[in-house]
């Protein structure tokens, strides 16, 4: 027992130098002068959105990528172009509902001082019912286009990410 217990702890030895000579590297850590992916994406810049759908994807990347007295100077600029298509999912009325969905697909590029350095689209969809009560339509419809939007927004977030910490 004492020479097996000995064996298992030489092999998890073995194991974790092996690891830690491999260069994996934490996606959003710092290591020493490094800019890093935080500092990266700090300094991204996103233009104004002219629609809620955008205003709401803009609003959620700022927040997770230049949290408040994080921002940096602006080295990239991100534009994004959302757009929203509503679908119905069953045709045949069940007693006064029906189901419908809404998906949002945002086209991104991220450019810099050379041009277009990362580019992308990404989509969401949610789905909701309709209970013919058109105050509570127009709230289910709204809601699922924001659940959608925070998801594309932190898909591009994690897309940018791992541009930064590849580049």
């Amino acid at each position: 027992m004492h020479t097996l217990r000995r064996v298992v702890s030489w092999l998890a030895c073995v194991a974790l130098l092996a690891a830690a000579g491999c260069g994996y590297r934490p996606l959003y850590g710092t290591a020493g002068d490094d800019r890093g992916v935080v500092a990266a994406l700090a300094s991204v810049s996103i233009p104004e959105a002219n629609t809620r759908l955008g205003q709401i994807v803009r609003s959620d990347l700022l927040s997770a990528m230049r949290p408040a007295g994080t921002a940096s100077q602006d080295r990239y600029v991100l534009v994004l172009r959302p757009e929203v298509k509503t679908a119905s999912i069953i045709d045949k009325p069940l007693p006064n509902t029906t189901r419908r969905s809404v998906q949002v697909v945002v086209n991104f590029e991220l450019t810099g001082s050379e041009g277009v350095l990362h580019g992308g689209k990404t989509f969401s969809q949610v789905s909701y019912d309709v209970v013919r009560e058109p105050f509570a339509d127009m709230q289910a419809e709204a809601n699922a286009m924001e659940r959608a939007a925070h998801e594309v927004s932190m898909d591009i977030r994690s897309r940018l990410a791992a541009y930064f910490a590849s580049h």
